[in-house]
């Protein structure tokens, strides 16, 4: 996959061998482990339409539709090639997923957000600079998630479907408040974590990711070149149990 100019060329990418990623794949700037941040009690139900915009957001954690389906549900950051060709080949496999962008990655290289779209993917929220929130004041988290909002509406005429805290696998109270005052009704969280993160290898990476049920939502990186190297057979892994990769919007829907 290759990013050109003001858009994005589409074409058949298929996945590079393990060798050539790590030779050609820059490496993430995303942090390292990332420690949990105190909860707030989650829901596995789907999102409701009575829930006023401005108030409060809901948590997403896992859906209850009964459907055979999943959400891969990446962070949005790194190298924009390696991104591209993660998502290129996620839909070359007929699989949507759903990216939640970090701000200044989309300040950086525009053309990841079209570039996400033009594959069939869903984009989100993931604060402007990847922050750990309970570090900030409140006026801090409310420009972390307003300037990447900002963004997206920039650059894609909407502020995406999801919100998703940085730094934390759940969304305190305060964060669900400021999210839903910016506009997200839904704060999405995931019940499966891939670790790709810690670069562990593409076989740790599917065994990880194994844990994933019908109606899990699952948290990979794009900036990572084992997460590429792994997802033929991740995918492979998944079509074998019946389970559909599919947006987080879809999930809950």
């Amino acid at each position: 996959m290759t990013v050109e100019g003001p858009g994005v060329r589409r074409r058949a990418v298929l996945f590079a061998a393990p060798a050539l990623v790590a030779a050609c794949a820059a490496p993430s700037p995303v942090p390292a482990a990332l420690p949990p941040a105190t909860t707030a009690p989650p829901t596995t139900a789907p999102p409701t339409t009575s829930a006023p915009p401005t108030g409060p957001a809901q948590e997403l954690v896992t859906a209850s539709t009964g459907r055979a389906e999943v959400a891969l549900t990446f962070h949005g950051a790194g190298d924009p090639e390696l991104a591209g060709r993660v998502l290129a080949g996620l839909a070359d496999r007929g699989a949507a997923a759903t990216v939640l962008a970090v701000g200044t990655w989309l300040q950086s290289y525009p053309d990841v957000a079209r570039m996400t779209v033009d594959h069939g993917h869903e984009l989100g929220n993931h604060t402007w600079s990847h922050p750990t929130l309970t570090t900030l004041d409140e006026a801090g988290v409310r420009a972390e998630i307003e300037r990447c909002r900002d963004r997206l509406v920039a650059l894609t005429g909407g502020p995406g479907a999801f919100f998703r805290p940085s730094a934390a696998q759940h969304a305190t109270k305060q964060v669900r408040e400021l999210a839903g005052a910016a506009g997200y009704p839904r704060v999405l969280s995931y019940d499966v974590d891939s670790r790709d993160f810690t670069d562990p290898g593409a076989a740790a990476i599917r065994r990880n990711v194994a844990a994933a049920r019908a109606g899990s939502v699952v948290s990979l990186h794009l900036g990572h070149p084992g997460t590429l190297a792994a997802l033929p057979g991740l995918l492979d892994d998944l079509a074998a149990r019946g389970l559909s990769p599919v947006t987080a919007t879809r999930l809950f829907t």
